[in-house]
């Protein structure tokens, strides 16, 4: 991620959220508690599952994976959105903007891919019970999570070295909070079509494949759900996949949407609102969501609580 020799913007200025100091004031309230309400809520999350024997199995470590990818990529965008607040304005260096660039790109596709091998799991627990030990065991488990995690660090590392040949010698003033590709491309004044050309190639894996897997998976669990006979064994068959369900159409509905138009700047506002739901609120959500909807999570939380007291 070198910074090219033709590379003449050193920093760049991250856009505000709003101009109003009371508004501003307002957020910097908010994003803050919102902030610790994804590192609290997550860490406890991982450690419940860490310290309670029950919850090793496949959907509680795949549970604990999207915890950590959470308490990452939160970490990567809400700290330098609360330095603007604070201090009313927000510089990032070039080499900052790549490095917050690598990382959100990483954490942002692996969540997408994990939600579609836990979208699995329910598919194998629901659907293929009898097989579950064996096509759930450990060592799948284990290799799955590997592959999500290297195919998201190949897709960052792809991106981020395109972004890194492009030169920057005009506006440094990004039209939103973070760095993101979409947004940056806007400042290049260097040809940005492999750029983009890779953008939809990712977009129509990440954000599309995947969803029609997950979507899938569903159609198969949903009509083996309908097929038990008795409506407690219906209730408990859907609320083991019920808060994935809700996470999955949380975060996908403001990932696709920010990005299915790579370098539009025909609704940035829009855009600005849409990245907050899913680098922001989405993972202080997910901690409640999972803690809300399943019994043995907060069973676990609540043992959790006790031994701190």
């Amino acid at each position: 991620m070198a910074v090219s020799n033709y590379t003449t913007v050193v920093e760049f200025v991250l856009q505000g959220l709003s101009g109003d100091p009371e508004l501003e004031a307002l957020f910097l309230v908010f994003f803050l508690l919102l902030y610790i309400l994804a590192l609290a809520g997550n860490t406890l999350i991982i450690i419940a599952i860490s310290l309670n024997p029950s919850l090793h199995i496949p959907m509680y470590f795949f549970l604990a994976n999207l915890a950590l990818l959470d308490i990452v990529c939160t970490s990567t965008v809400l700290p330098k959105l609360l330095e603007g607040l604070v201090l009313k304005s927000s510089h990032i260096s070039y080499k900052g903007c790549m490095t917050q660039l690598f990382f959100m790109t990483w954490f942002l596709g692996s969540e997408l891919v994990l939600l579609t091998a836990m979208a699995y799991d329910r598919y194998v627990a629901i659907c293929r019970p009898l097989h579950y030990s064996m096509l759930m065991s450990w060592p799948i488990c284990v290799l799955l999570t590997g592959i999500v995690w290297l195919i998201g660090i190949a897709n960052t590392s792809l991106h981020t070295g395109l972004m890194a040949r492009l030169n920057f010698c005009g506006p440094n003033q990004i039209g939103n909070f973070l760095c993101e590709v979409p947004t940056l491309l806007l400042l290049s004044c260097s040809p940005t079509i492999l750029n983009n050309i890779m953008i939809v190639i990712a977009d129509t894996y990440f954000g599309v494949a995947n969803f029609l897997l997950i979507m899938i998976s569903y159609s198969f669990i949903i009509a083996n759900i309908l097929r038990i006979r008795s409506t407690e064994g219906k209730k408990r068959a859907f609320s083991t996949c019920s808060a994935h369900l809700v996470v999955v159409i949380l975060y996908y509905c403001t990932v696709i949407y920010t990005y299915l138009q790579p370098g539009s700047g025909s609704s940035l506002e829009n855009g600005k609102v849409v990245t907050l739901l899913y680098t922001a609120v989405s993972p202080a959500l997910n901690p409640l969501i999972y803690s809300l909807r399943n019994k043995d999570v907060k069973v676990a939380l609540r043992k959790l609580f006790l031994c701190l007291h």
